[in-house]
């Protein structure tokens, strides 16, 4: 258990040296005017977060209840802002005037991310932004299964079309790997002029994409600390 520890306290002190924000619990909601929910005719910016939002707050909750047993302290929520920003970085986005899309996926009979704040998707996080000093602007969408699909068929769907979108240069996937892996793994390998990211909580085997640790980007924006792990 303390080599176990030991490596999650090394891992994450190397992680939030290179991913510090300032912005934790700081969220400007911005409305903004989508253009349309159809995604064949959106107007995509350079860079695109695809998010399976029910996956990644499910990942959440297990970190809060485990960390809460080692750490021995309440872990609270997620900030969803300083999550994204997180994330961006681990895309391979720089410092500058950014624009960023975020595309939450989630199933129909979910309102609201239930490990994350803010969370409600149609009045706090569809059609709104924030901004972040170091990358701009982030722009959220939330986009709701319908009956043809479910959660996790939407987001494949929606990274197909995502992925053949000329105007996207980097693409930042959360997905559930578990479910939809091969696909993924199959569609990335054949994009081509796209930087694809994929953050999962194991390493993914394959081509086509970098990918990045998903659990260290979700503790950061919990507030847990590599010093705390002694």
């Amino acid at each position: 258990m303390l080599s176990l520890l030991d490596d999650v306290k090394s891992l994450f002190e190397s992680y939030f040296l290179l991913h510090t924000t300032e912005n934790r619990g700081f969220f400007i909601i911005l409305c903004y005017e989508k253009e349309n929910a159809n995604m064949e005719k959106t107007k995509w910016s350079e860079t695109v977060v695809l998010v399976d939002a029910d996956y990644v707050d499910g990942v959440a909750f297990n970190l809060i209840v485990n960390f809460e047993r080692m750490l021995n302290r309440p872990i609270p929520k997620a900030d969803l802002s300083h999550w994204l920003v997180c994330v961006a970085l681990d895309g391979g986005l720089k410092e500058g005037e950014n624009d960023i899309q975020v595309v939450l996926v989630h199933g129909k009979g979910k309102e609201a991310l239930e490990n994350f704040v803010p969370s409600v998707f149609e009045t706090e996080l569809d059609g709104k932004a924030f901004r972040d000093e170091r990358l701009g602007e982030f722009k959220l969408s939330a986009v709701r299964e319908e009956d043809v699909a479910d959660a996790g068929n939407l987001f494949m769907q929606s990274f197909m079309a995502l992925a053949d979108e000329k105007d996207i240069k980097r693409l930042i996937l959360v997905p559930d790997m578990e479910q939809h892996g091969a696909q993924i793994r199959d569609v990335a390998a054949r994009t081509d002029g796209k930087e694809i990211t994929l953050l999962a909580m194991e390493p993914q085997a394959g081509r086509g994409f970098r990918q990045e640790i998903l659990g260290y980007s979700l503790m950061s924006a919990m507030g847990i600390r590599g010093e705390e792990f002694k």
